[in-house]
């Protein structure tokens, strides 16, 4: 036999019997521990607190037989092999035996045939157990999540799908959850702890679901609940409350301490599908509904939500071909001097020429861009593009005009970002100093000390860095004095209220004080009225920009204005006053001398 540990359960009689097997076992292999059992109790306790080898079992004793010792180990339910060792085995035992599953009957004293059959049953029998774990590996792998241990979108699809049809009609509820803004969690905290509050809301909501509903992980951060036996939408409706509740309380995770919430998207069954891939597809569009109105809450699925979810998706297919097909184009957004009325700089905006519906402004698809990840592409582009245009109008004697690129949080927290401004650098020639990256305050604010590091590596290529929408944030003096920025730009949301509001006239007053005090320039956006420029100019507010100027124009409309400049001519300006910034057609004009007059 080969040299291996033996765990040997003999079923037999006679001690003298089992001593001499073991002795004749332990010539060829040493490493044998044996027990002996006679009688149906002894062996059920042997089986249950141990485990088992191979059994060899006598056939006729007093209180047992090998036969009843064959049936009290299937009914164990172990898979251990047994053979019938014995001087007084008929013809008609030893057929009864191997149908009912022993594998083999051995006149007692035979070692020259017992040994190799052991060896050959107990291979056999490792062989089998082998299989069965890869076996159970597989199917776990196939159903189950590897990170929660919960069952997989599969599985819970066939788990439900049978629940359904056992149903006969019966009203049931599936839930689709994602975590709000867990991308940010990942970002700032790396996937260490992500992984970590992934586990923790598993477990948070199986403490929501009662023993016969069941929860599934469907994607990074997704989650399907199944309630059966629901007996109408406010029911389901009370459900979806308590999970979302569940939330209240934070999660700790590494000494850190994490407020979570959920989009959920609700659909009953049988009203809202055939099936549970149908079901679930519904699901995830009222959870996206649910997102779209700030997230923390849960919507019923309507149908006409599939008609928009549809939609959608049909404009990010497109969207995902849009530059490509170059049908990605720029308007830029001049800013003037608030004294001299010069135009020192323009913001580059995206647009999208679709085919059908025309151009599209950003509210229109940058929305979707940043849920898809599409906006990453598309920044990039937009840097590239703008970059280009820049140094052409630089090449053409117009050096000093800034370009101003708004980086979206999806791109600022990308590591490539640093990168790419690098590339655009180098492939555009650009000078850096021209170059400014706007930056929303509440991106700065998610996570400090990376935030810096980013911006101390654009920092050290020359670029300018601007805070864009200031004052809507939470920063405060001590984070801001850390930030290697250049110019913070007040929300246009002040200027439409600064002469009316006292508390916005005080807030941009702050804004001044404070940019002064650091040492950063200051640009007001949507400025639309002389009132309003008058009192930037107060405020020693260094650029303006808005409707009162011009709308966003196209290369052609700025190449002219940047040439009537040259020359000594008037400045564009919009006397309207309207915001609405598709209206087609030329802008007024102001001489520079009235421009200056008004500022001062």
């Amino acid at each position: 036999m080969t040299h291996q540990h033996i765990r040997l359960l003999i079923v037999e009689d006679s001690e003298d019997d089992a001593r001499l097997l073991y002795s004749e076992l332990s010539r060829t292999n040493g490493d044998i521990t044996y027990a002996r059992v006679d009688c149906a109790e002894d062996m059920r306790a042997a089986l249950l607190d141990s485990e088992w080898d191979i059994v060899i079992s006598d056939h006729s004793m007093p209180r047992f037989s090998s036969l009843e010792a064959l049936e009290l180990l299937k009914e164990c339910g172990k898979d251990i092999p047994f053979i019938i060792y014995s001087g007084d085995v008929s013809e008609h035992v030893e057929v009864a035996a191997m149908c009912s599953g022993a594998q083999d009957s051995i006149v007692k004293g035979n070692f020259a045939r017992l040994l190799p059959a052991m060896e050959r049953e107990i291979h056999g029998a490792a062989v089998r157990r082998a299989k069965e774990e890869a076996d159970a590996r597989v199917h776990k792998l196939a159903f189950y999540d590897n990170l929660t241990g919960l069952p997989n979108r599969n599985l819970f699809c066939d788990h439900v799908g049978r629940k359904l049809a056992q149903s006969e009609r019966q009203s049931s509820a599936i839930y689709l959850l994602d975590i709000d803004r867990f991308l940010r969690v990942n970002n700032c905290f790396g996937h260490k702890i992500g992984d970590a509050l992934i586990r923790q809301v598993a477990d948070r909501l199986q403490e929501c679901v009662p023993g016969e509903g069941m929860v599934a992980r469907c994607g990074s951060d997704e989650f399907a609940i199944y309630l059966g036996n629901v007996s109408g939408d406010r029911q389901a409706r009370d459900a979806a409350e308590h999970i979302r509740q569940a939330f209240f309380r934070p999660f700790i995770e590494s000494a850190l301490e994490f407020h979570i919430s959920v989009s959920i998207g609700i659909v009953a069954s049988p009203r809202d599908g055939d099936d549970v891939p149908e079901l679930l597809i519904n699901a995830e569009t009222a959870m996206f509904r649910a997102k779209s109105l700030g997230g923390n809450n849960y919507q019923f699925y309507a149908r006409e939500m599939g008609a928009v979810a549809g939609a959608q998706l049909v404009l990010e297919s497109a969207l995902r071909k849009a530059a490509a097909r170059d049908e990605l184009l720029l308007e830029y957004q001049p800013n003037f001097n608030v004294l001299t009325g010069e135009l020192t700089g323009v913001e580059a905006l995206v647009r999208w020429r679709h085919p059908q519906m025309g151009v599209l402004q950003p509210d229109d698809f940058i929305p979707l861009a940043n849920e898809s990840g599409l906006i990453t592409e598309i920044g990039t582009w937009v840097l590239q593009n703008a970059c280009r245009q820049a140094k052409a109008w630089h090449d053409a004697g117009h050096t000093g005009l800034t370009m101003a690129v708004n980086v979206s949080a999806v791109q600022f927290w990308q590591p490539g970002l640093v990168r790419t401004v690098a590339r655009s650098l180098a492939e555009t020639g650009i000078d850096p100093q021209c170059l400014e990256l706007e930056i929303t305050e509440s991106v700065l604010m998610r996570n400090v000390d990376t935030t810096i590091t980013t911006l101390q590596a654009l920092k050290g290529m020359r670029v300018k860095i601007s805070v864009d929408d200031f004052g809507t944030g939470y920063s405060s003096l001590s984070y801001l004095r850390r930030f290697p920025i250049d110019i913070l730009k007040i929300d246009k949301s002040f200027s439409s209220d600064v002469i009316e509001d006292v508390e916005s006239a005080a807030i941009v007053q702050a804004i001044g004080a404070l940019a002064r005090g650091l040492g950063l320039a200051t640009v007001a956006e949507g400025v639309e009225t002389n009132a309003q420029l008058e009192f930037y100019r107060q405020q020693h507010c260094d650029r303006v920009q808005g409707f009162l100027f011009s709308a966003p124009r196209s290369v052609a409309d700025i190449t002219e204005m940047l040439a009537t400049r040259t020359a000594g001519q008037a400045l564009p300006q919009g006397g309207t006053g309207t915001r609405d910034h598709r209206m087609p057609g030329d802008v007024g004009q102001i001489p520079t001398k009235e421009f200056a007059r008004r500022a001062t």
